[in-house]
């Protein structure tokens, strides 16, 4: 079944790959306390999808998130078409600093989510870098319709970026369990 599984998902919904990229060359604070490592930090995205669920949790935490069953997390990262996490890495120390995931009808659609940069290393160009990044992913696999969804104080931050409101008008609908 796993050879029918990778036909039809592709690379990018296996677990088992992994991609490094490095971010282009930005602004990154120098977070460390350690003299020897100071100054030499490098910033790289990976599609890798063995993310320790605590240190996305702690990541998610710092931008002042509410919590989520992480059964729950570990479940939406498998079942995602595509995750991308950014990372620090100084020396031998690696940090999750950046996060976001997308699902997809594997063939026109795809819905990012979960779009998270840790405060030290918001206003710097890196959640825009991993955007592009996720953006570049997503067309790689033919993706022609990106969609997200937009807490009101980051709608410039994605307009910024080329996402625009549906220009026929249309309004997305929810539907919740009821409270009953």
């Amino acid at each position: 079944m796993g050879f029918w599984k990778s036909l039809f998902n592709g690379p990018s919904a296996s677990a088992s790959t992994s991609t490094q990229v490095e971010a282009p060359n930005l602004e990154v604070p120098d977070t460390s306390t350690d003299a020897s490592t100071k100054g030499s930090s490098r910033i790289f995205f990976s599609t890798d999808r063995d993310i320790d669920l605590y240190e996305l949790e702690e990541l998610c935490d710092a931008v002042g998130w509410s919590r989520r069953p992480l059964r729950k997390v570990k479940k939406a990262i498998e079942h995602s078409f595509l995750v991308i996490s950014m990372w620090e890495e100084q020396g031998s120390f690696k940090r999750l600093i950046g996060f976001s995931r997308a699902t997809s009808d594997h063939a026109f659609n795809a819905t990012v989510w979960d779009v998270v940069v840790h405060p030290d290393f918001q206003s710097k160009g890196l959640g825009k870098a991993l955007m592009q990044q996720v953006v570049k992913e997503l067309r790689s696999q033919d993706i022609s319709n990106i969609t997200l969804f937009a807490d009101p104080h980051v709608v410039d931050f994605y307009g910024r970026l080329g996402f625009r409101a549906d220009p026929e008008g249309i309004k997305g609908m929810f539907w919740y369990p009821s409270s009953r």
